[in-house]
């Protein structure tokens, strides 16, 4: 019986201090994941994605024609952002519309695929709050540390909370 008293006593220490430490990340993640569902409801969080002229991408201008377009009529719009680099392309072919990702800034420029219009041009913050949500703000070594140690973290609460609370339960039946 003591020795389940003991292992009580050490529980809720153990579980109030991993508690303590896991707190600060379970509560970004919790935030910033918040924020991540709601990316396509608040346009500040990601622009609305626009539609363009044709779904059909045998109507649509070359990638390379695409990229620079997009990256003149940026330049054009933020001179300060010369230099800035294509990061990526997200090519949505149901709404006629590329998605021109810069590496610096979250910058996003939203392109018609087959007049080359540009629809759009602004921040995307979805990505810096990603890269929060996941640790990778950091480094992409911290982000596995983080989040294995979240995971491990959050599974060693439970199982510690299910003793502190079958646990008295043990004891009462015990002095019975």
């Amino acid at each position: 019986m003591k020795r389940y008293i003991k292992s009580l006593r050490d529980f809720r220490k153990f579980h109030r201090y991993t508690g303590l430490l896991l707190a600060v990340l379970l509560l970004i993640s919790a935030v910033t994941g918040i924020l991540l569902s709601l990316k396509k409801d608040v346009d500040i969080i990601q622009p609305p994605t626009q539609k363009g002229v044709s779904k059909d991408l045998s109507t649509w201008k070359s990638v390379d024609e695409l990229s620079s377009l997009a990256t003149n009529a940026f330049y054009t719009a933020h001179p300060d952002q010369k230099g800035n680099v294509i990061d990526r392309l997200d090519v949505r072919p149901s709404k006629g519309i590329a998605k021109v990702l810069f590496k610096e800034g979250n910058w996003e420029v939203q392109i018609d695929g087959t007049s080359g219009e540009v629809k759009s041009i602004a921040k995307r913050y979805s990505d810096w709050i990603e890269s929060l949500h996941d640790g990778s703000i950091i480094s992409d070594g911290f982000k596995l540390i983080s989040m294995n140690v979240l995971g491990i973290g959050v599974l060693i609460l439970m199982c510690s909370g299910i003793w502190l609370w079958y646990g008295p339960k043990v004891l009462r039946e015990m002095r019975r």
